[in-house]
């Protein structure tokens, strides 16, 4: 069989990025989850989707049509035919948005976004499935006949949008201005400022916050409406005035949308919106936080390989101690994000059915998904901006895709919110429904099964305490002035005792490396001290981890 030309230009092209990933698979067994079932989308992902991406960011961007031969208004995103397949080939063949419904298994949806590792597709996969989930819990019965296409379990596949973002308020939902007013029995939705609307020209239905005419000021006066984008007797239902010309995440069209008296339905209790877009929102976070991580993983297999075959002083790049070092320090700061992400989901995965206002163990997942969107999204863009570095003058040139993934990373810490609202909306859930307490309780228990490294354990639950009680007694505006601080420290804090309490249970002499190293580089903020030759080895050469 012939190679694609684009072997030539990645040094991971054609390899299943799931079998070679040794961590992730033995941290998410940690889990219980066996990831071994997902190895063709892992071929699949390192092969045509990874081409795939580099097509349409390069060569075929999304286009908005927005007038037919007949003169009327279309607005249609046209996206390559190429792209459009593989996309309902992941919905319908590879089952992605299926596995939270038909197994109740959220680690192998999120799996499949990392392995996927395109923002852009993985975008379109997550808004579809945001639309589902808020149908699948609060959808009325009409509303739940759409499921089928939406996850994947029809013939032919359906795409959804979350479209909650709007021009002055950005994060800021209690500004939102569309409106929806209740007419002769039916709901209209009128409004402009629907500023990044992911799908725009792509997606059957909408999720639309919307302020109910006469309702409550903020955010608690918006409802959720589900909008179709052709009403029932054929005609359009809302505007795409333009596609947004963005530097990555080319694979998902995003526009601007506008509606004008548009029909809706709503989707649960009007009265309760706010509760179904931050639910909604919850899913996306996380979903952002394995699009950073398996950006950064590909990021990292580049990295890696080109290292392995790269000659410089007489050696290979790998054999160099300051390579080596750059590296393991990526590999370090990469599984610390990843364990506390999967931590994120599995308590998403036990809390999720849960309706307002929620249990303990809903509020825990929540304030875990804050910190580990957060701390991905750093993380990416740090792991992916050294890849490039080590590739030298060849990784800022356009033709290789170790470019265009650290453009691709630049996004996650702004989607779904940036690190100030990450931080103040982890902070209002530890001040209101005392967040922190169930995972200090989880973290006291899983100490009793630490023997190895247990005193840097202790420690790092006490910092945590101790960070959380310095900030409990300030005043509310002092504390916001130290939220985003109280937030990376949780989370660097959190993913050593992790890696530390999966090394003990796996028995598993890396992950404890793994632990002392991000404890050093990330809690006390120190340089490393010299690292083995081997034990640098063991960390940085991933696809040969026993």
């Amino acid at each position: 069989m012939r190679s694609s030309p684009f072997s030539h230009l990645s040094s991971v092209y054609g390899k299943n990025v799931l079998d070679l990933d040794k961590p992730f698979l033995i941290l998410s067994s940690y889990f219980g989850q066996d990831m071994e079932q997902l190895s063709s989308l892992g071929s699949y992902a390192g092969r045509d989707l990874y081409e795939l991406a580099e097509h349409v960011d390069k060569r075929a961007r999304p286009e908005l049509i927005m007038w037919g031969i007949d003169g009327t208004r279309v607005d249609r995103a046209w996206l390559d035919p190429s792209e459009m397949s593989a996309l309902e080939r992941l919905v319908l063949e590879y089952g992605v948005n299926r596995y939270p419904y038909s197994m109740n298994n959220w680690h192998l949806h999120f799996a499949s976004i990392y392995l996927i590792s395109d923002p852009g597709l993985a975008c379109v996969l997550t808004v579809t499935n945001q639309t589902a989930y808020a149908i699948q819990k609060y959808g009325s019965e009409d509303q739940k006949k759409l499921l089928p296409a939406l996850t994947g379990e029809a013939k032919q596949a359906m795409w959804g949008a979350t479209w909650f973002t709007e021009l002055q308020g950005g994060s800021d939902l209690g500004a939102n201005t569309v409106t929806a007013e209740l007419l002769d029995g039916e709901w209209h939705i009128n409004g402009t400022t629907k500023y990044f609307s992911s799908d725009a020209g792509l997606a059957d239905y909408a999720l639309v916050s919307a302020r109910r005419k006469g309702g409550e000021a903020g955010a608690k006066g918006l409802s959720l409406f589900l909008v179709p984008e052709i009403t029932s007797d054929g005609s359009r239902n809302f505007m795409v005035r333009r596609l947004k010309d963005k530097s990555g995440t080319a694979s998902v069209p995003t526009g601007e949308v506008e509606f004008h008296e548009s029909l809706a339905t709503p989707v649960g209790d009007p009265s309760k919106g706010i509760y179904y877009i931050m639910e909604d929102l919850m899913v996306s976070r996380l979903s952002n936080a394995f699009g950073a991580l398996g950006t950064a993983r590909k990021a990292y297999l580049e990295a890696y390989f080109y290292s392995m075959k790269r000659k410089a002083f007489g050696s290979n790049l790998i054999d160099h101690p300051l390579v080596m070092r750059d590296l393991m320090d990526m590999e370090v700061y990469f599984e610390g994000t990843l364990v506390l992400t999967l931590l994120a989901v599995e308590s998403f995965q036990k809390s999720w059915k849960d309706e307002p206002p929620y249990s303990s163990s809903y509020h825990m997942a929540r304030l875990l998904t804050h910190v580990s969107k957060n701390l991905t999204a750093d993380m990416a863009s740090y792991v992916t901006q050294l890849a490039m570095e080590l590739h030298g003058g060849l990784g800022f040139l356009r033709e290789f895709p170790i470019e265009r993934l650290h453009r691709e990373a630049l996004i996650t810490p702004i989607w779904e919110g940036p690190s100030n609202i990450q931080a103040l909306d982890m902070l209002e859930s530890m001040q209101k429904k005392n967040s922190h307490l169930p995972l200090l309780k989880m973290l006291e228990d899983m100490g009793k099964e630490v023997s190895e490294m247990k005193e840097t354990y202790e420690r790092m639950l006490t910092g945590m305490k101790q960070a959380i009680s310095g900030v409990g007694g300030m005043k509310t505006e002092d504390a916001q002035f130290f939220a985003k601080d109280l937030l990376n420290s949780i989370g660097h804090s959190l993913a050593v005792a992790l890696l530390i309490h999966a090394g003990n249970v796996k028995e598993d002499r890396r992950l404890l490396e793994v632990a002392s190293l991000y404890q050093r580089r990330f809690v006390e903020k120190k340089a490393y001290d010299k690292v083995p030759r081997e034990v640098c080895s063991s960390i940085i050469r991933i696809d040969e981890i026993k």
